[in-house]
């Protein structure tokens, strides 16, 4: 428990560990906001009861109750929530759309924390030195570039260092800020939800302006439901509530210390913080947590991008795996290449942490609030709360996640639009090609023959037959596949064995052994076969197939044959579907998209591949 405690305070919270790089400064430097003692104490007052209800209450007690099989994360919820509705096609397309949208702004959270946690890091030597305040943004691109060019080596050997650094860094938050504390304990009056309701009452419209800042605190919370399957609940748990959480409150309110004292120290509250001897060190340390904080994002990204090739919201990709000891290590270079570029652009363009401030909260509060939604459906339909309990948990929860997007909502105009914008794009992008595929599958099953007369025909008409097992892959059990019709049409030949194999994907991370095959024999040596697969499992098709022999349908390798249609896309403005554009942003994707026998790994000398053009 210790051990795996330790690993997550490496892995999980270095997103929100380095949330008061720029927190306080956000809130109370920018929007007109002034450090006022009453000013002060409010937002510490709004942070506390945000972490304690939102991070305490909301993700690690309530939401991280939502597992599938033990693994966590939006994608994971949303196919929990519609297994919850299997009766409901309606309700578990609505329950997609919003898992979707949420984890397409998940990916625009993705740009934008490596981009002002990095920043932020560097923008000490703006204290330190401040003839060096030029050059911040070209060291933060170079930080950045050679941490994108190292996820390809994976982080299993840097993850081991990850959890020594971030201890310390805690370790020094807490002590930054009990030193500031001692000088001044009646800032601990601000635990009291007194100070934010005299905030609000004092500021009006400022105050609600203001959480879009107190709303940096909570970055970094989807992490410790999104990595839930790597530690698991209980380790997250007592890691953040014995050790991560009160070092990040000791921090905070000693800035707040600061800030009572000196007022003009908005400027850089967190380095100010430091003695001026140890300021350099500082300012190592707080880059290597930054970019532990960039990589637990970037980690995410790659594996929520696995999850979405699985339930068909993302065309395939190549999946490199970097550790042979754990499965979820893996690396997308496709998604690593883009993020580089967005990050790179999100680096130049807002050119300081203040100004990514105003970008950052609309992305995270969006995939909040999904979060919400899709964990209080697993409330009502899979644990069968009680509506009286779960209306005002309900209520609590939203009424708090649409107060922070309002508030961030306001800031679209100063850089919100950046994650909005990116978020709505790859939302578009992955219904298009879920939308696509479903539109493809459809023509197919429109245009495939019979399969149990077309059995019942080469039983009265047997063709040549020739030697091996010929495994056909499609969509449709009921109907002939294409490539076999092709193979007989051209080759005037049918094998002694023949299979069509169908993948299925599960909404659940991994499949349970006995549900992972399933033989069906349909006479005249024609053979059913299903294999499944969680979201969470790499497809493996070769070594699936060895573990038929135990069902009664043995395969050798070197004497079977794969045969596969590759569809050509054609939009086709006459038929219905999607518009138009859509139909060739689809046909862009799946040109360009991984060849299915890649994704399943089958091996290419035993591959035969025929062409089929479909109209959408």
């Amino acid at each position: 428990m210790m051990k795996l405690a330790l690993g997550a305070i490496g892995v999980v919270f270095g997103d929100i560990g380095t949330s008061p790089l720029y927190t306080m400064k956000e809130t109370l430097g920018t929007h007109g906001m002034t450090p006022t003692p009453g000013a002060v104490l409010g937002v510490l007052s709004l942070i506390f009861w945000s972490l304690i209800i939102v991070v305490s209450l909301k993700y690690v007690t309530f939401v991280m109750r939502a597992d599938n099989k033990g693994e966590g994360g939006i994608m994971a919820l949303m196919a929990l929530a519609q297994r919850s509705m299997s009766g409901s096609a309606r309700a578990r397309w609505i329950l997609g759309l919003i898992g979707i949208f949420g984890a397409a702004l998940f990916y625009g959270d993705g740009v934008i924390t490596p981009a002002i946690s990095v920043l932020g890091a560097v923008e000490g030597l703006e204290v330190a030195a401040p003839s060096l305040s030029r050059f911040v943004v070209i060291i933060a691109l170079v930080i950045l570039a050679g941490m994108f060019a190292l996820q390809r080596h994976g982080t299993d050997a840097v993850g081991k260092a990850f959890a020594p650094v971030m201890i310390v860094w805690f370790v020094v938050l807490a002590v930054l800020g009990v030193n500031q504390i001692m000088q001044h304990p009646q800032v601990l009056w601000a635990l009291s939800p007194v100070y934010a309701v005299r905030f609000f009452i004092s500021h009006g419209y400022a105050s609600f302006i203001a959480l879009g800042g107190v709303v940096l605190s909570l970055t970094g919370a989807e992490a410790l439901y999104a990595d839930m399957g790597h530690f698991g609940k209980k380790p997250i748990r007592r890691a953040w509530f014995f050790f991560v959480l009160p070092a990040l409150l000791l921090n905070y309110f000693g800035q707040g210390v600061l800030l009572l004292n000196n007022p003009a120290a908005i400027e850089s509250p967190f380095y100010l913080l430091v003695p001026d001897s140890l300021l350099y060190p500082m300012i190592a340390l707080a880059t290597a947590a930054a970019v532990i904080a960039s990589q637990a994002v970037i980690s995410g990204a790659f594996s929520m991008t696995r999850e979405a090739m699985s339930l068909g919201y993302s065309m395939r990709m190549p999946v490199v795996h970097t550790s042979r000891e754990m499965s979820g290590q893996i690396f997308v270079p496709w998604v690593n290449r883009m993020l580089m570029v967005l990050v790179f652009g999100a680096v130049l363009g807002f050119r300081s942490s203040d100004n990514l401030g105003a970008a950052y909260g609309i992305a995270v509060t969006g995939t909040m609030t999904m979060t919400t939604l899709l964990a209080l459906v697993v409330a009502r339909r899979h644990w069968h709360w009680n509506w009286v309990v779960l209306i005002p948990v309900g209520i609590l929860l939203l009424t708090l996640d649409l107060a922070f997007f309002g508030a961030n909502a306001l800031k679209i105009a100063h850089g919100g639009w950046f994650p909005l914008v990116l978020g709505v794009w790859i939302f578009i992008v992955m219904t298009t090609w879920r939308r696509g595929r479903e539109l493809v599958i459809r023509e197919i099953k429109q245009s495939g023959l019979a399969l149990e007369p077309f059995i019942e025909n080469i039983s009265e008409h047997p063709p040549l037959r020739v030697p091996g097992t010929a495994v056909f892959l499609t969509a449709n059990q009921n109907a002939v596949p294409h490539a076999l019709l092709h193979n007989l049409k051209h080759n005037k030949v049918l094998h002694e064995r023949n299979v069509l194999l169908t993948v299925e994907t599960l909404e659940t991370p991994t499949a349970d052994p006995g549900e992972r095959i399933e033989i069906t024999e349909l006479g005249g040596d024609f053979y059913g076969l299903s294999l499944r697969f969680g979201f969470a499992e790499d497809p493996n098709i070769p070594r699936a197939l060895s573990k038929c022999s135990k069902l009664g349908l043995p395969f050798d390798m070197m004497d079977t044959t794969f045969f596969l249609s590759r569809e050509t896309i054609v939009a086709d403005a006459r038929r219905p579907g999607m518009a138009l554009w859509r139909d060739k942003l689809f046909a862009f994707m799946a040109r360009n998209a991984l060849p299915a026998t890649a994704f399943f790994q089958i091996p290419g000398n035993r591959l035969i591949e025929l062409g089929a053009q479909v109209e959408i």
